[in-house]
């Protein structure tokens, strides 16, 4: 199969909506989201129309990329978001320098195992570096370990930074990140 990788565009919130509910459908959403599917899909069409423009190609703040399979069907998608130096995450953490922050990474069941997910993250990172971040990082639950594998082969590594969840009391996430210099030495 030939999937073509790029970055969303603006109008196309629609499909952005689709793949964010299918991919709260996931067996593991409960340890990879931090949204369920009703709270996405009581969502109105502003939001989504918002949140596309945002991470569309040529946002400089953030950006969504997503695989297309051979039919045009939107099958995986992951999005970073720089965070600035001097700024505080969404855990209440200072950020000290500039970064990528990858976040809703998602593969449909019958398109993984092919290294899609592998192609996904090498554009994100590729965006990342080009707008000046130092790492690039992810937070990721404890208890998800396939993500945890996955992560580690394309190049990211555990901090040691832990978050504690706040909607589950005892339950932590994990902070792993790739340094600037760590990607370009491979």
């Amino acid at each position: 199969m030939t999937y073509k990788v790029r970055s969303i565009r603006a109008d196309e919130w629609r499909e952005v909506k689709a793949l964010r509910l299918a991919s709260l459908q996931d067996p593991v959403a409960h340890l990879a989201f931090l949204e369920t599917y009703e709270q996405a899909a009581a969502r109105s069409d502003s939001f989504w129309q918002e949140r596309a423009a945002g991470g569309a190609e040529g946002a400089s703040g953030a950006q969504q990329i997503i695989a297309e399979g051979p039919d045009g069907e939107w099958v995986g998608t992951l999005t970073v978001l720089m965070e600035e130096a001097g700024s505080t995450d969404w855990a209440g953490f200072p950020i000290d320098r500039r970064q990528g922050h990858v976040v809703g990474v998602f593969v449909r069941p019958e398109h993984r195992g092919i290294g899609l997910t592998e192609v996904l993250f090498e554009a994100g990172l590729d965006w990342a570096w080009a707008q000046g971040a130092e790492r690039v990082r992810l937070i990721v639950h404890e208890d998800n370990g396939r993500a945890q594998r996955l992560y580690r082969k394309v190049g990211f590594a555990p901090t040691g930074l832990t978050v504690p969840l706040a909607a589950a009391p005892g339950q932590l996430e994990l902070e792993f990140a790739l340094e600037r210099e760590e990607r370009e030495a491979v």
